[in-house]
């Protein structure tokens, strides 16, 4: 979950991510820990660097799976890299997206996005830092992440 570090100052606002300048400025996202970027709605799992006023991070969903209904206080804009995505954002038509594509997510607007059953989804995110990495699941339940019939944990 998102929370400030016990050192204070200059330490990140996520639980795992990296702090830019003080622990670099060039980063391998790929090659970074990984985290839980989804706590309690989503699958997302990656890495995350912050700097002083965004966090960055380079994420996975499994195929089958990926985040419920959520928002979060803070904008946050996705890449998709590989993989394709069903999207869904509070007001709109979901929609099916593929490598290049860019999606804007207002703050405290519903969304959710699921990779289709091919194959892995990684995905770029940028977010600024008036909230660390996770949200809030719409439903309140933060029950777990959101799978597709036939990709549960315990459908394996």
């Amino acid at each position: 979950m998102s929370q400030s570090s016990p050192e204070g100052a200059g330490r990140t606002m996520t639980a795992g991510a990296v702090k830019a300048g003080e622990e670099g400025y060039i980063f391998a996202l790929a090659d970074l820990n990984k985290l839980d970027a989804g706590t309690g709605y989503s699958t997302a799992f990656g890495s995350v660097v912050e700097g002083e006023r965004t966090q960055v991070g380079l994420m996975t969903k499994a195929r089958g799976t990926g985040a419920r209904p959520h928002k979060h206080p803070n904008e946050q804009w996705n890449y998709v890299v590989k993989g394709q995505l069903r999207v869904h954002i509070e007001g709109e038509e979901d929609r099916i997206v593929g490598p290049g594509t860019l999606l804007f997510f207002p703050a405290n607007k519903v969304h959710a996005t699921v990779a289709l059953p091919d194959e892995d989804v990684v995905f770029f995110v940028v977010k600024d830092l008036s909230h660390g990495i996770v949200g809030m699941a719409a439903d309140g339940t933060m029950s777990g992440p959101y799978y597709e019939k036939g990709f549960e944990p315990d459908a394996k």
